[in-house]
């Protein structure tokens, strides 16, 4: 069984990009990354840099920030030494623009590009197999990945003569040119209901999907795909979709390689190049969808989103034959734009529930009691207010004690802050890990994308680690006394707790 320590950096890691599959779409959904923007793997105490005692010393990380022709912001980074690039391309287009009663059709859109591209002037349309096959013949690596803030694309290809062209067009066609075929779609549609089918008979399933709704009972947040919703996706309202959202005005685009200056400016033209300027509620004509299939005009695209409202504290208990209990707990708490708060925060995390087999929620609950074998907390700062969470499972007939526990040392963590020990400890350990954040090209795409999509000055990484070191004990008993009350908590067990003479 994974336990939860390992599903919580599977989780927090931004740097883990995956292709999202029809098969996958309503897990994609219910339980999304949860990207802790700057945050490092965290390692385990004994890797930690343990002799560190202040910020480490590394020359400053040459981002520049340039602008397409189409007004896309680009951050740039020369990365020499191997005949490759890596572009990412991310998109105001996640699920929390999905239209009410269409839940999944971002993520379904995200999984449908790249499926086929449609014949446009002299460019001949390409199936399915032949796009894959292309991407092959010029050894192309791409993604998509779709979350709530953002649909994510990246690619990586070889700046070599024989191939740079040819991936240039070809990523610049998949971006503007998807087919949308009605066979893939009606495909992917069954597979997407089939894996949500399958997916809502696993406890954490259920658990995310229930603490996202009750922390977010009246936001796009905390909605998730259903059978009804993804039988309601047709090809009329993909291309809407594409039409509306995946245009210039709301892309930021990053790219790190072995490339100059203006040879990433005029890549990121020529992949762009294709986007239509068509108006925004442009459609393609439905094509055999069905008497009842919902019509594109008739769907109410938000221009703005709600904000952010308070979420509704108190338990939630969920029947499920498993033999441990899932323990989620959760708030809205802090979006991207709070800045001042978000070291503090990220400090905080760490000595509570971040830090491995050093943090206060596993020393209590397993180490002292043995209620688990792992527990973790994460925040998830997003475009509008993120949550801060908390995950375990254990024993049924212990589940009512380990949530006191839990309950009880989050409470007096908030009250108190933290000793001056786990304070330094932390801060060493972040600091001390911080390095593996940036130790490849690949990396220092996503956290440059990272930086673009959510507006972070562009000396972020730079002042990282001196940011840290500044924390003080003071700073994180305000930002946690101001921000998370335990009182207001949404709580999620699925399979209830029993007793031992059950």
């Amino acid at each position: 069984m994974v336990g939860y320590r390992a599903l919580a950096r599977g989780l927090i890691s931004g740097s883990l990009l995956c292709v999202v599959h029809a098969a996958a779409l309503a897990q994609a959904e219910v339980t999304p990354a949860l990207e802790v923007v700057g945050q490092p793997d965290e390692p385990r105490g004994d890797q930690a840099a343990a002799k560190l005692t202040k910020p480490p010393v590394s020359p400053s990380i040459d981002i520049r920030r340039l602008y397409s022709s189409q007004g896309i912001e680009l951050l740039y980074l020369h990365a020499p030494g191997l005949p490759m690039v890596d572009l990412a391309i991310d998109i105001d287009a996640g699920s929390r623009w999905d239209p009410m009663g269409h839940e999944g059709l971002a993520a379904f859109t995200g999984d449908l590009v790249g499926k086929g591209l449609a014949q446009r002037d002299d460019r001949p349309a390409m199936s399915e197999q032949q796009v894959r096959e292309a991407f092959a013949k010029l050894a192309i690596q791409r993604s998509v990945s779709v979350d709530r803030d953002r649909t994510s694309l990246r690619f990586r290809f070889l700046t070599t003569p024989e191939t740079y062209g040819a991936s240039r067009d070809l990523i610049a066609r998949m971006i503007a040119e998807p087919s949308f075929s009605p066979e893939v779609l009606s495909r992917d549609r069954g597979l997407s209901i089939a894996g949500l089918q399958e997916s809502l008979t696993r406890p954490q399933t259920l658990a995310t999907r229930s603490l996202w709704a009750a922390m977010y009972p009246d936001h796009p947040y905390g909605r998730a795909s259903t059978e009804a919703s993804l039988g309601s996706l047709t090809r009329a309202l993909v291309h809407a979709f594409h039409s509306r959202f995946w245009r210039p005005e709301r892309m930021t685009a990053t790219i790190v390689g072995d490339v100059s200056e203006a040879e990433a400016l005029s890549l990121l033209n020529s992949v762009t190049a294709l986007i239509g300027r068509a108006p925004a509620d442009a459609t393609a004509p439905a094509k055999a969808e069905g008497a009842g299939a919902a019509s594109s005009q008739a769907v109410q695209w938000l221009d703005l989103l709600p904000s952010v409202g308070p979420g509704q504290p108190g338990q939630k208990t969920i029947a499920h034959p498993a033999k441990q209990s899932h323990i989620w707990l959760g708030a809205p708490m802090m979006s991207r734009r709070d800045r001042d708060d978000y070291f503090p925060m990220l400090v905080a995390n760490h000595i509570l529930g971040g830090g491995g087999f050093t943090a206060r929620l596993t020393t209590e609950v397993r180490e002292k009691r043995g209620l688990s074998y792992s527990v973790f907390s994460a925040f998830q700062p997003l475009a509008q207010t993120g949550p801060f969470l908390i995950g375990l499972q254990t024993q049924r007939e212990r589940a009512n004690e380990a949530l006191a526990v839990v309950q009880a040392t989050l409470k007096e963590f908030v009250e108190k802050g933290p000793s001056p020990e786990e304070l330094e400890a932390a801060k060493k350990n972040l600091m001390g890990g911080f390095a593996l954040r940036l130790d490849s090209n690949r990396k220092l795409l996503d956290n440059l994308a990272q930086i673009g999509f959510y507006r972070l000055p562009l000396d972020y990484l730079d002042r990282w680690s001196a940011r840290v070191e500044a924390v003080n004990a003071e700073e994180i008993q305000d930002v946690l006394r101001r921000r998370l009350s335990p009182s207001s908590l949404s709580i999620v067990v699925v399979g209830e707790p029993t007793t031992k003479s059950q």
